[in-house]
């Protein structure tokens, strides 16, 4: 058996191998920004207030435009939606890249790209999130994201960042130039996808508000995603809080520099790897249930480490466990809740999600900006970790209903069995798909 084959076995569809391929290469210009972002913004100031609100304005659009942005992944062409936004994420991209080559940059004009960026990268995800369900079976979702996750880890966060901060090194400029031509490279690659038919109908004519409402009404009535997206909001507030002034605490607290901090990200991303290794042995003999509790358990003592230890090394050490758990929780929770939602709503259901992820991390990054102005560095990690403890002792019991996601019937309103058969019908052009 190929190589190919073993990452990508023929029964997932020539569609998702296009949808792996667009993943894997945007996701390397998103891992690039990941560390060339913050250090443009502490090249340019050194206020702890500025540098949160830098990682503020790149959370804060999937609050304002989330569920908007779900509602239109469900009525229009998700595939041409995704295109047409990352060439626009793609230019802005290049206008910035320009700005600093002809030293026009300023703190201004960089937190004014993040939020636009951020803001096309909130639509262009609502509609990639929901190609998933719409070229592999049910029974096939969970090795499609783990591939997908395995993409995300291998590119963006361990390949991306030091090659960020490498390339930051050599000249502000190359980052987001490349960051640019790369993200084009996968827009390019989604337009190679056929999808089923989907959206709605010409003549079909429905408010937005009441699409909306619809998602809401169907996450409130389905215990085990209402329980995720509760737990993502909670938990995302004193993650952001900690995260936002994360270049200051790796380059103050620990002493790291430009290629340091890019290499925190890459040992996280080494421990997702190994996650993405163990992941099939943890989940056949531990519940789901119980994955998500000691996940939370794992997360609230990175907090807890973080804010005690002035060691680099140390530091990787808990990188590497964090970067573990948050591959199993995030693998384990796009899944249930792809299992669970009807392929109609999964636009409207997700960008409940997406607000739950990015309302928390706007709450928290403001947060933590306040904290460290105040109080340095380390206070932000100190509120992160007592915080994730009320938090876990608040939500215990409620994480049992994730053990029990396939048993929960319909939440009323849900369509009815035809309209989601009509949506898994085999796409033209893709009869060799052996699913």
């Amino acid at each position: 058996m190929n190589l190919v084959e073993r990452l990508v076995p023929a029964r997932l569809g020539v569609g998702f191998r296009w949808l792996l391929a667009s993943s894997w290469t945007s996701n390397l210009g998103d891992g690039i920004s990941l560390a060339a972002g913050p250090l443009l913004v502490a090249s340019l100031t050194t206020d702890a207030r500025l540098v949160a609100l830098a990682a503020t304005l790149q959370w804060l659009p999937p609050l304002l435009f989330g569920l908007f942005a779900g509602a239109l992944a469900d009525r229009l062409d998700r595939r041409r939606l995704v295109v047409a936004v990352d060439l626009a994420r793609a230019a802005v991209l290049a206008v910035l890249a320009t700005a600093v080559l002809t030293d026009r940059v300023s703190i201004t004009v960089v937190l004014v790209a993040l939020f636009v960026v951020g803001t096309a990268e909130v639509f262009a995800d609502s509609a990639s999130q929901t190609l998933l369900p719409m070229l592999v079976a049910r029974g096939d979702l969970a090795v499609a994201n783990a591939r997908l996750q395995t993409g995300f880890l291998t590119v963006n966060q361990l390949a991306g960042p030091p090659i960020g901060a490498a390339l930051f090194a050599a000249g502000s400029v190359w980052p987001f130039a490349t960051q640019a031509l790369v993200v084009a490279a996968g827009a390019l690659l989604m337009s190679r996808i056929v999808l089923p038919a989907h959206g709605r109908a010409p003549g079909e004519r429905t408010h937005l508000r009441h699409d909306i409402a619809e998602g809401f009404r169907w996450v409130r009535h389905h215990a085990a995603v209402r329980t995720l997206v509760l737990t993502i909001f909670t938990f995302n507030i004193t993650f952001g809080a900690a995260w936002s002034v994360l270049v200051l605490y790796a380059t103050q607290r620990l002493g790291m520099g430009e290629i340091g901090f890019g290499l925190l990200t890459t040992v996280s991303a080494v421990g997702g790897l190994a996650g993405t290794a163990s992941y099939g042995w943890i989940t056949r003999r531990v519940s789901l249930g119980d994955l998500m509790r000691i996940g939370l358990i794992v997360e609230t003592l990175t907090h807890l480490g973080l804010a005690l230890t002035r060691q680099a090394w140390v530091a990787m050490v808990i990188f590497f466990a964090f970067g573990a758990h948050a591959f199993i929780w995030g693998t384990t929770s796009v899944t249930v809740r792809q299992r669970a939602v009807p392929l109609p709503l999964q636009g409207r259901v997700g960008s409940v999600n997406l607000v739950g992820v990015f309302g928390g991390l706007v709450i928290g990054s403001g947060i933590g900006g306040l904290l460290a102005h105040r109080w340095g560095v380390t206070a932000p990690f100190w509120f992160a970790f007592a915080g994730s403890a009320v938090f876990v002792v608040l939500i215990w019991r409620e994480l049992a209903h994730i053990a029990h996601a396939d048993d929960e019937p319909d939440p009323p309103g849900a369509p009815e069995p035809a309209a989601e058969a009509a949506l898994t019908a085999e796409p033209a052009g893709e009869a060799d798909r052996d699913d």
